[in-house]
C-alpha cells in the first residue's frame, strides 16, 4: 500500500509527526483502532449526503486520539465531496456561546478537497457558475438576450434558493447578490470586503456594507441563519454537506460559571436546531474528555443537554455502540502503540533512500523497545504516549537512520525527554518540571 502513496502525501504526514502534531491529511495511512467506528461514521455521512443531518460526540482522555478521529472522519468526508471545517473552542479566541465567532472560524477554516482554507470564495464562485448553468439549461435562449437578462435570471434563482434563509436574515442574500455584482464588475476591493462580511468578519468597511444595503455586525442569531445559508450554497455548489468539528469543548470547564452556562446552552440550542431539520447537510462533531461529559463543571450543569448526550458506558468497552450519540475512544495499549509505530515505520521506509536498511535497523523489535521506553518515561501511561512516541520515532530515529550510514539506533541512541517538549499532561506523567527560569515567580522585576 505505501508504495502507491504519493511523495507529497507521505511527506506531509511524516513532517507533521516530526513536529508532534496530527496530520491534516493522510490519516488513513497509519490509522489504528478506528476500524470499529468507520461503518457507523460512513452511515452518518450517507444520511447527511441524502439531505439529513448528523451529530456525534467523541469522548476520550488525553492521547486517546480525539483529534485524530475527527480529522480521519473529515478526510473521509472530503473524499465524498463534503466541505469540512475544524474549530478549536477556547475562551479567548472562540467562545462557544458567541456563535457569531464560531461562524467566523468556520469561514476561516472551511476547506474542500480542491481548495484549502479558506475555501469560502471558491465555493461562492462555484455556486454562481452553477446558478448560471441552471438558468441557461432552463432557458437556452437566455444567453442570446444579453448579460443583463442573464444576471436578472441568476438573481431570481439566487433568491429562490435562499428563500428560507432570507425569511430569517435577508442580509445574507443581499450580501451574496452584491458580492456577485462586484465580481462581475471586477471590483476587487468591494468583492473582498463583502466576502469577508459573508464569512462573519467583524471589521468590514462601512462603505462596502452600504453599497450592498446591509449594516451592523453579525450577531448570535444571525450567525445561525448564515450557517444555514452556507449549507445551501455548499449543496448547490456540488458539496453534499459540511463536516463541522468543534474540538476541545472540555475547555468550557475552565471558564467562569456564567460563561460556561451560556456556552452549554448554545450547544443545546445548536443540537435542537439540528434535530428540527434547520441544517440539512450538517454533520456536527464535538470532542471532549470524560470529565466534560460527566463532571460537575461540564454537561451535567445543563440537564436538557445531558439528556441529549446520555450514553450507557457501563458495559464492556468491546460492545460499545458506535451508532450512539457518544463515541468512547478506548485509548492505546502496547499492542496498538506497536502497530502504530510499525505503520509509520513502513510509511517512512517506502520513501527512504535505502528502504531495506531502515526496515532492518528499525525492525518490529526495536519499535517495541522504543514504545516501551517512551511509555516508561511517561510513568507507564500508554494512553499519553502516542504523540511523543511518534515524534521520537520519526525525528530521533528514522531521520538519523535515513541520513547517516553508520547510525545504529540500538548503539547510538538513548531516549531523553525534556520538559519543554512535552504538554502539561505529558509533563505530569513524566514527573518533569519546567526549568526554573520558566517559572514566573523566579523572575526578578525592578519595581520602582
Amino acid at each position: 500500500m505505501n508504495e502507491h502513496v504519493s511523495p507529497r502525501r507521505r511527506r506531509e504526514v511524516i513532517d507533521a509527526l516530526r513536529r508532534g502534531t496530527v496530520p491534516a491529511n493522510g490519516l488513513d495511512l497509519f490509522a489504528v483502532g478506528v476500524e470499529c467506528f468507520t461503518p457507523a461514521l460512513d452511515a452518518d455521512l450517507d444520511a447527511v449526503d441524502g439531505g439529513g443531518a448528523a451529530f456525534k460526540a467523541v469522548r476520550g482522555e488525553y492521547g486517546a486520539g480525539k483529534t485524530f478521529v475527527s480529522r480521519y472522519l473529515a478526510e473521509r468526508a472530503l473524499r465524498r465531496g463534503f466541505a469540512a471545517a475544524e474549530v478549536q473552542v477556547s475562551e479567548a479566541e472562540t467562545p462557544l456561546h458567541k456563535l457569531e465567532t464560531v461562524y467566523r472560524r468556520i469561514g476561516e477554516a472551511l476547506r474542500t478537497a480542491a481548495f484549502p482554507p479558506s475555501a469560502l470564495r471558491p465555493v461562492l464562485d462555484s455556486w454562481f457558475f452553477t446558478l448560471e448553468s441552471d438558468v441557461t439549461a432552463t432557458d437556452p435562449g437566455l444567453a442570446g438576450r444579453g448579460q443583463d437578462a442573464l444576471n436578472s435570471a441568476v438573481d431570481r434563482l439566487l433568491e429562490q434558493r435562499l428563500a428560507t434563509v432570507s425569511a430569517r436574515t435577508p442580509a445574507f442574500a443581499q450580501a451574496v447578490r452584491a458580492y456577485r455584482a462586484a465580481v462581475m464588475e471586477q471590483n476587487g476591493p468591494l468583492a473582498d470586503a463583502l466576502a469577508a462580511w459573508l464569512g462573519g468578519q467583524p471589521h468590514v468597511a462601512a462603505a462596502a456594507k452600504r453599497s450592498a444595503g446591509i449594516r451592523g455586525q453579525l450577531d448570535h442569531f444571525g450567525a445561525m441563519a448564515f450557517l444555514q445559508g452556507l449549507l445551501e450554497v455548499l449543496r448547490d455548489a456540488g458539496h453534499p454537506g459540511l463536516l463541522l468539528v468543534l474540538d476541545e469543548v472540555e475547555t468550557l470547564q475552565r471558564v467562569r460559571g456564567d460563561v460556561r452556562d451560556k456556552a452549554l446552552n448554545a450547544l443545546r440550542q445548536l443540537l435542537d436546531e439540528l434535530d428540527s431539520g434547520r441544517y440539512p447537510g450538517l454533520f456536527l462533531v464535538i470532542t471532549g474528555t470524560p470529565a466534560f461529559y460527566e463532571g460537575p463543571s461540564g454537561v451535567p450543569r445543563l440537564p436538557p443537554l445531558a439528556q441529549r448526550l446520555a450514553t450507557d458506558f457501563s458495559t464492556d468497552p468491546r460492545f460499545d455502540n458506535p451508532r450512539a450519540v457518544q463515541l468512547r475512544l478506548p485509548g492505546f495499549d502496547r499492542d496498538k502503540l506497536l502497530a502504530l509505530g510499525v505503520k509509520v515505520r513502513d510509511l517512512y521506509a517506502a520513501g527512504a533512500a535505502e528502504p531495506e536498511r531502515v526496515l532492518k535497523l528499525v525492525d518490529d523489535g526495536y519499535v517495541g523497545e522504543l514504545a516501551d521506553a517512551v511509555t516508561g518515561s511517561l510513568g507507564g501511561k500508554v494512553g499519553v504516549a502516542p504523540r511523543v512516541f511518534l515524534k521520537k520515532l520519526v525525528a530521533d530515529v528514522l531521520d538519523r537512520v535515513d541520513q547517516f550510514a553508520d547510525f545504529d539506533p540500538r548503539r547510538h541512541y538513548k531516549l531523553t525527554l525534556a520538559a519543554g517538549e512535552l504538554s502539561d499532561v505529558e509533563r505530569n506523567a513524566a514527573a518533569l518540571a519546567l526549568p526554573a527560569a520558566a517559572r514566573a515567580d523566579d523572575i526578578d522585576l525592578d519595581v520602582p
